[in-house]
């Protein structure tokens, strides 16, 4: 009888903590899908005047419109773009009309147009503040002789191109050839359904195993 107490003891305190782990799962797809939700409305609200001191919390996927004029030099970030394949996100220095330096992602470029000129001067460009964060430890550092980067790192390349740490990401063309890849937030990761099944999962096996484990001694017990 102790035997049976215990492992009832047992079954049904797991079954309690994997229920439990379940649910926390689904309140917290429930906050993600809000906070998504609330980033998609931000990302696609109007425009407005880039700020004095952009903060890469406060201001994170804020919509931005500036004129100015682009300049060419560039730095070429690789990426992959699903159903086109390999190429670069085209960064470059942009002087807003009242002086500031910055950066812009202005789009994918193919791997052969790398060496192409791309249109620059005076222009006006809208898009989203973003501070990506794309590096970890398994992260290259950029081939500087290649111009070719492995991350958008904007302190490092506002330091390679003279600018603010702000980069501001097209939503629209900034030129014939460059293709906007504009904020959004699939990015973001959101697997709480994953894990949420995956907990109520391991629940029904655990209930299974345990109502196998009671019955076998029951079995045993009337042998």
């Amino acid at each position: 009888m102790r035997r049976v107490l215990f492992l009832l003891f047992i079954g049904l305190a797991g079954l309690a903590v994997l229920i439990a782990l379940g649910s926390w799962q689904l309140r917290r797809l429930s906050w993600k899908e809000a906070l998504l939700a609330d980033i998609d409305s931000r990302i696609a609200d109007a425009p407005q005047a880039l700020p004095e001191h952009p903060d890469p919390e406060r201001d994170r996927y804020l919509p931005v419109a500036v004129s100015g004029e682009i300049e060419g030099e560039e730095l070429h970030v690789l990426v992959s773009v699903k159903m086109v394949g390999p190429g670069y996100r085209v960064i470059a220095p942009f002087v807003t009309d009242e002086g500031r330096r910055i950066l812009v992602d202005r789009g994918f470029i193919p791997t052969t147009a790398k060496q192409d000129s791309r249109e620059t001067g005076p222009m006006r460009v809208e898009g989203n503040l973003h501070w990506p964060d794309e590096i970890d430890g398994y992260t290259p550092s950029p081939d500087l002789n290649g111009n070719i980067w492995f991350a958008r790192d904007v302190p490092a390349m506002a330091a390679r191109l003279g600018t603010e740490p702000v980069l501001l990401i097209a939503r629209a063309p900034t030129g014939p050839g460059i293709t906007p890849l504009p904020v959004d937030s699939a990015g973001i990761p959101n697997t709480h359904l994953q894990y949420a099944i995956t907990w109520f999962g391991l629940a029904l096996v655990w209930a299974a195993m345990t109502s196998l484990f009671l019955w076998r001694g029951r079995a045993r017990k009337k042998g």
